[in-house]
């Protein structure tokens, strides 16, 4: 069993922004003033460098093939090897500007260069064996596809742990990328035997985001998957707080939008904000993943990498609701608005459940849904491509159906209680002194947000509007009630 001290320990996660920062990282987060036994009882899971997952896959934003989009298409050929061997050229820069030490270097360029080569070997039979009819290429691309994003987890631990090391940390990789292990266990006991023997109170594990396990984390979080890891470690290890380190603070605002000096830093809320955020775009955990901290009673907590003396944001499960206020205003600026409207649907059951199939069918993220007698609309993340199958799909199912596709934003208000106050009304305000004409309002009976629907390129004036109404006049208001 892990050991730790009587105070506990943490499980804290680096994202790929900030991992691709190392130098910065090592004064802030991985050593910082710390000295001694203040340098452990801390377990990090990392993830790749930033863009490496895209080079590996896919770009999340803007859909370009990497490695594994280029191999799971039958018109590419061997293209997919020239952008594997890329991936391995980037990843020997990474190392090139991490080490000054020439053997440390060496060290991880091969370590790097044995993951890689045997990927392509992998593949490479994996290719061969397909072009016979008897296998089917379909059938093993998810398990290429966490093959190839465990490639990113794997180099970027393994170059902290080593760094640690040179820099006199007692550091040890734990590669849960399942590296020509045989058989799969579930992601629990992978990482109790993973930890089995390792002291936490005088060394510094290293974590990789991905965990290879038989509950297939890509096939259910796609690339959600290290914040799963996190918290399922901070589960098992039974961890006093699960901190995630990102290259900005939680605030009420992207500053870049309102403006540095507008916005102010979290202090605390719920998980149940926590979800709201994560719909939205604005992920602080993956929803899944904080379920598994919620129900254990472990407070997460929020904090900017590179100012680590600030406490962040911490999101607990036993804080309930406060003085009605809106927290925080975001939301996304392009989505798709996909519209159904039959009029024969009113009265008739399963309409609904179809839709819901065929948007689950495609991958298609459900952020917001209304309806009325015979148009049901949702409010959708995802690529043009795969909605448009989804319409294919359902007027295959529903010939007489009208369907409608078109671009548009949604900005959402949030907080733990937007009950009691005039929230609505305040917002519309703002909007119409902005000169903004939303499309449509989202105001459930449930307080925890509002939600309002604009044209795309009103997305920044309405956040601004919100934010002025919602939440700085708010806290001016509240500073002359406390005087």
């Amino acid at each position: 069993m892990t050991k730790t001290t009587k105070a506990g320990h943490t499980v804290e996660k680096i994202g790929g922004t900030s991992m691709s920062r190392t130098a910065e990282l090592l004064d802030t987060v991985l050593i910082g003033k710390r000295t001694g036994e203040d340098l452990y009882n801390r377990i990090f899971v990392v993830s790749a460098y930033a863009g490496m997952t895209d080079d590996l896959l896919e770009h999340k934003k803007s859909g370009e093939p990497g490695v594994y989009a280029l191999f799971a298409s039958a018109e590419s050929g061997w293209v997919w090897g020239d952008a594997l061997t890329a991936v391995a050229d980037k990843m020997y820069a990474h190392n090139e500007r991490i080490f000054s030490d020439d053997s440390a270097r060496q060290s991880a360029n091969r370590f790097a260069r044995e993951r890689v080569e045997g990927v392509r070997s992998c593949l490479i039979d994996l290719q061969r064996l397909c072009s016979f009819g008897h296998f089917q290429l379909e059938q093993h691309l998810l398990t290429v596809r966490e093959m190839l994003a465990s490639l990113g987890e794997a180099h970027s631990a393994f170059n902290t742990s080593l760094l640690l090391n040179l820099h006199g940390v007692r550091s040890r990789l734990v590669d849960l990328t399942g590296w020509r292990e045989t058989g799969q266990m579930d992601l629990d006991t992978a990482l109790e035997r993973a930890l089995s023997d390792v002291d936490l109170s005088s060394e510094l594990p290293i974590v990789t985001g991905y965990a290879q396990c038989s509950e297939v984390l890509m096939g259910t979080y796609d690339r959600g998957y290290s914040e799963v890891t996190l918290s399922r470690l901070a589960v098992v290890t039974k961890a006093r707080e699960a901190i995630i380190h990102k290259e900005f603070h939680l605030s009420t605002a992207d500053p870049r939008v309102v403006g540095e000096k507008a916005v102010r830093v979290i202090g605390e809320t719920n998980y149940d904000v926590a979800d709201q955020l994560s719909n939205m775009g604005m992920e602080a955990i993956h929803p899944r993943a904080a379920k598994s901290l919620r129900q254990a009673g472990i407070p997460l907590r929020v904090k900017n990498a590179f100012e680590p003396d600030h406490e962040g944001t911490l999101i607990r499960s036993d804080l309930g609701g406060q003085d009605p206020q809106v927290e925080i205003v975001t939301g996304l600026r392009n989505v798709y608005a996909f519209q159904f409207y039959d009029q024969d649907m009113v009265g008739v059951k399963g309409y609904d459940s179809e839709i819901l199939e065929a948007l689950k069918r495609h991958k298609v993220w459900i952020i917001a849904k209304t309806s009325n007698a015979n148009t049901i609309t949702h409010f959708l993340r995802g690529s043009m491509q795969a909605i448009k199958r989804v319409e294919a799909d359902l007027s295959a199912r529903f010939p007489a159906a009208e369907m409608s596709l078109r671009k548009v934003a949604l900005v959402s208000a949030i907080g733990r209680n937007l009950g009691g106050a005039p929230i609505l009304a305040k917002a519309m305000t703002m909007l119409a002194e902005a000169h903004i004409q939303p499309l449509g309002v989202h105001d459930l009976m449930r307080k925890i947000d509002l939600q309002v629907v604009v044209e795309p390129e009103d997305f920044e004036t309405t956040v601004r509007a919100l934010h002025k109404g919602l939440v700085e006049d708010q806290m001016v208001a509240s500073l002359i009630a406390a005087a």
